[in-house]
């Protein structure tokens, strides 16, 4: 039979006597290591599946967008050095009529090479066939949009090409890694309901378009370690006197980005809150084995008069915080796993993969259990060493009793006639200050991270109630393939329910500073504009007759201020770049911009006037009638529902916002309840001979108890402020990272986040201690008063 050894026996019952003390440590060590996988995890799976997708399908480095471009100029583009693969196409936003839908709907067609499959960007087909090179009505539309719409091959629906109705036959279903993230003009969220990609064969789209021999877009590939820069610089010159607007790479392909925005996210994720977790984790392992190892002078003493070196007892109670280290990271690993699936399946929804690598990678699961361990060593290091280096004729004496002296602060107490419970509070907060401050501290990290996910909400709405109240107060935006005179303005206001119609201009821009240069969208507003608005903090401005207004975002970037010049070129429009003042600035939502009156850039471009978009107000009685009309209309490129973004935009928010506070307050509140149940114990550990001296002294179990739960919870209202601070803080870090060129995210706070994060965790702290304030009803009060201090 196989003896074990005294000090392992005592291992084992020392974690069976401490079990929630050890689980309440492991439950705030599990939520670390299970954002950590949360994080990482997903962020490698996303960027893995993005990865192999790209490489699999050919997905190009650089897109570029002309007028018409000759198909004789591809040579040419082909020989830019760097350049290993360049494509053209034929890409237009169409008006769709399809089944069973009132509104009309947006398509982008995308012309498929006659040879055969494309050699960049290629769809991958799901579903069906490919069209037939010489078909007139064949089309592959992508996976999503079929699924939405229930199309199955052989199915039919209308669109509008090169101003033709056309009846559109889907013969297959494909995705492809140009729009993992599908989303259409102006819009801020998917909707597969509403807008498709629609694949036709090179010969169908250049009858229908009139693009014989031409072509309008352009991908290509680089050769490993090739300039993007000056591949894209080539590009430009080639395609400015076909209208070519400028060339971008990848960072700047709308799907990509917004993919490369949300790995960006989940990484910020992992920087920012694992390490609150880890150390707290740290301050709960110090304070439990520092407390044992206080309470158990004499065993140590006694073990190493056996023979125990101070290497086994230093190794003794270093185990038995790793023991409580594997318990965390085994239900973290549990919990990250679990949770990590949820919301893989989350993601799907958005991002159009054809399989989702989900997999969290062994190095993952090892980094998250090193920070658990590693946090518990070094939580318990102190307390194991000075175990370690107690001599066993000191340790078999009692520690010697604290000295107290009298001082200003207990003449004070004494002052305030406080009922002799409160002032063992109070002496306890002032005789141990810094075991007083980290629990506080402990408190405030728990109200910090329901404050820093309690501002999502608000600055979602805040977003939200900007954009589609404030700014955008149309209730559609009709496109043109091309921009249109600006006689379709009153077309427009002739058709069947329109109340307002206004045009727009939208233009690509570079500006430039010396050496510094950004690419924007350009929007030119007619004065007076009611429809689409821009906003500063005072309301609604407009451009000046004359100048530019920019985000504000855009002037550090560029080094400028307001009333600088700076270098405007409009590719493809301009043949040389023009100075411009800067007027003003307007705070950035929905990427970087630039604003002048259409009447001044209509002027700069010497040409008579014209809009590429309209927006539009409907009478509600009569939506259905104008659909109908603009499904009819010739040359419209699509319409945007505004009513559907924002429906869409409210939904995925609300299903994912719930999800994450649910989350968010489980974590906060584990932490609170962690803090607050240790420190409980610990206290009644060390007082029990007082509190059992006021049992005998004639107070009731609810006044003896007062002094566990009183300090507990004045600790836990006192952090409460800090825990504000820390939490905007934490906030305004993660709208700092998220944020990107895509959009801006504001910080916004409504009182309530601030009342929830605090009610939370008071609520936890109190239920923690009450938990604890049960045992001081069974104290038995003679075992205790028997207990040598």
């Amino acid at each position: 039979m196989v003896r074990v050894p005294a000090i392992d026996l005592k291992l084992l019952r020392d974690l069976r006597r401490l079990w929630a003390q050890a689980l309440a440590i492991a439950v705030v060590l599990a939520c670390g290591v299970m954002v950590l996988l949360i994080s990482v995890g997903m962020s490698g799976a996303l960027d893995r599946s993005r990865t192999a997708y790209y490489e699999r399908n050919a997905f190009a480095d650089v897109f570029a967008r002309a007028t018409r471009a000759p198909r004789g100029l591809l040579p040419e583009i082909a020989a830019i050095p760097g350049v290993r693969v360049a494509e053209a196409r034929i890409s237009r936003f169409v008006m769709l009529d399809l089944p069973g839908r009132v509104q009309a709907a947006t398509g982008q067609i995308v012309s498929l090479p006659e040879t055969g499959r494309a050699r960049l960007n290629r769809p991958l087909l799901t579903s069906g066939r490919w069209p037939d090179p010489g078909a007139v009505s064949e089309v592959v539309v992508n996976a999503p949009f079929a699924e939405a719409r229930g199309f199955r091959p052989g199915d039919l629906f209308h669109a509008t090409l090169g101003g033709k109705r056309r009846t559109l036959t889907v013969v297959g279903t494909a995705l492809s890694p140009e729009f993992i993230y599908t989303i259409g003009p102006g819009s801020l969220m998917p909707d597969h309901a509403g807008h498709g990609i629609i694949w036709i064969p090179a010969r169908m789209a250049e009858g229908a378009f009139d693009m014989t021999g031409a072509f309008d877009d352009l991908v290509i590939a680089l050769h490993r370690g090739a300039s993007e820069a000056s591949v894209i610089d080539a590009v430009d010159a080639l395609l400015d006197p076909y209208g070519g607007t400028g060339a971008h790479g990848r960072a700047d392909q709308i799907s990509h980005a917004f993919l490369d925005s949300e790995i960006e996210g989940l990484r910020v994720m992992a920087w920012i809150l694992p390490p609150v977790f880890l150390v707290i984790s740290i301050f709960l392992v110090n304070m439990v084995v520092g407390r044992i190892v206080a309470l158990e002078r004499a065993e140590i003493g006694l073990l190493k008069a056996l023979g125990y070196s101070d290497r086994a007892i230093l190794v003794h109670y270093l185990l038995l915080a790793g023991l409580v280290a594997l318990i965390g990271v085994l239900l973290g690993f549990a919990l990250g796993a679990w949770l990590s699936r949820v919301l893989a399946r989350m993601y799907a929804q958005f991002y159009d993969f054809p399989e989702l690598i989900f997999g969290i990678s062994w190095t993952t699961y090892a980094l998250a259990a090193l920070a658990g361990f590693g946090a518990s060593a070094l939580g318990a290091v102190r307390a194991a060493l000075s175990a370690a280096w107690l001599p066993p004729a000191v340790a078999m004496v009692p520690a010697p009793p604290p000295v107290f002296t009298r001082g200003r602060g207990d003449r004070l107490l004494a002052w305030l006639r406080l009922p002799q419970t409160d002032l063992m509070i109070l002496r306890s907060l002032t005789r141990w200050p810094i075991r007083a401050l980290t629990t506080l501290t402990g408190y405030a990290l728990g109200t910090a991270i329901l404050v820093a996910s309690g501002f999502m909400p608000d600055s979602m709405d805040a977003l939200m109630e900007r954009t589609f109240d404030l700014a955008y107060r149309q209730d559609v935006i009709l496109t043109f393939g091309q921009d249109a005179p600006a006689s379709a303005v009153d077309s427009v206001r002739r058709l069947p329910g329109v109340m307002q119609a206004e045009g727009q201009l939208w233009l690509s821009a570079t500006l430039r500073n010396g050496h510094r240069s950004e690419d924007v969208t350009l929007q030119g507003l007619p004065p007076g504009s009611d429809l689409s608005r821009l906003l500063d903090d005072s309301g609604a401005v407009e451009p000046p007759p004359i100048g530019i207004m920019l985000t504000d975002s855009l002037l550090p970037r560029l080094g400028l201020s307001r009333g600088a010049a700076v270098e405007v070129t409009l590719t493809g429009r301009l043949a040389h770049p023009v100075k411009l003042t800067v007027t003003g600035t307007v705070p950035q939502t929905l990427g970087p911009m630039a604003y002048m009156s259409a009447p001044a850039v209509e002027a700069l471009l010497g040409r008579a006037p014209r809009v590429s978009s309209i927006n539009v107000t409907l009478r509600e009685d009569r939506v259905d009638a104008f659909h109908a009309a603009v499904k009819q209309a010739p040359g419209l490129g699509g319409a945007i529902l505004l009513s559907d973004n924002r429906r869409a935009f409210e939904d995925t928010m609300a299903a994912n916002v719930t999800v994450m506070s649910l989350v968010y307050i489980l974590l906060g509140g584990a932490i609170a309840v962690g803090v607050a149940y240790n420190g409980a114990r610990i206290q009644l550990s060390e007082r029990a001979r007082e509190l059992a001296s006021l049992r005998i002294l004639g107070f009731g179990r609810w006044e003896v108890s007062w002094v566990l739960v009183g300090e507990a919870m004045v600790l836990a209202v006192c952090a409460q402020p800090l825990g504000w601070a820390i939490g905007y803080g934490i906030a305004w870090a993660m709208t700092e990272r998220f944020s990107s060129d895509l959009f801006t995210l504001p910080l916004v706070f409504n009182p309530r986040a601030f009342a929830l994060a605090s009610i939370v965790t008071l609520v936890s702290a109190l239920g923690a201690v009450l938990i604890v304030r049960r045992r001081t009803d069974r104290l038995d009060l003679v075992q205790v008063m028997k207990t040598r201090e």
